[in-house]
């Protein structure tokens, strides 16, 4: 299975990055197309648009709040949509380090949920080395596997994050 194209506007300061679009994603190609997913509830409370809205629009506003979304792996071979069935050996990461550079404006890289972080490390370690100025959070995974929090406990959460992340740096391994 493959990836999409990032969606990116034209001074985006947050890439919010997952691991690799689910099967009702792949299949709209759309990102977070799966409506238990609570991506979309959550940015358009905290960008501030209404939800309800075309994913066409939903992008619009996302990316003109300065938010970019892609994922880590380009492509992988998982049966079905959970992270844990990615085959390791198939990954394939995005170039993060060419789409860095094309896009200085960024300061954040906000890892959607903890598989995200670890495809991350184990693929693009240069890109910490590299851009010493980015700042790294992990955020709890937007998807309806992770049932361990309410979609109201993730937003809160998010929230918090991404508010403190201008006040402090983590290095993607110290997630």
């Amino acid at each position: 299975m493959s990836s999409f194209a990032p969606l990116i506007g034209s001074q985006a300061k947050i890439l919010i990055l997952g691991s690799m679009p689910s099967q009702i994603s792949l299949r709209e190609q759309q990102y977070y197309a799966n409506p238990n997913n609570s991506f979309w509830w959550i940015a358009s409370r905290i960008w501030g648009f209404s939800e309800p809205l075309s994913y066409v629009d939903r992008v619009t506003k996302i990316t003109q709040s300065g938010v970019a979304v892609w994922d880590v792996l380009a492509d992988c071979v998982r049966p079905g949509s959970l992270d844990s069935a990615i085959v390791k050996s198939s990954e394939v990461a995005n170039n993060l380090m060419q789409f860095l550079q094309q896009h200085p404006s960024i300061k954040l890289i906000a890892f959607n949920g903890r598989a995200a972080n670890q495809i991350f490390n184990r693929h693009c370690s240069e890109v910490s080395s590299n851009f010493l100025m980015l700042r790294f959070v992990l955020l709890p995974s937007s998807s309806p596997a992770h049932a361990i929090m309410t979609k109201e406990q993730k937003l809160f959460v998010w929230q918090k994050i991404i508010s403190d992340s201008k006040e402090w740096r983590l290095r993607p391994n110290d997630l």
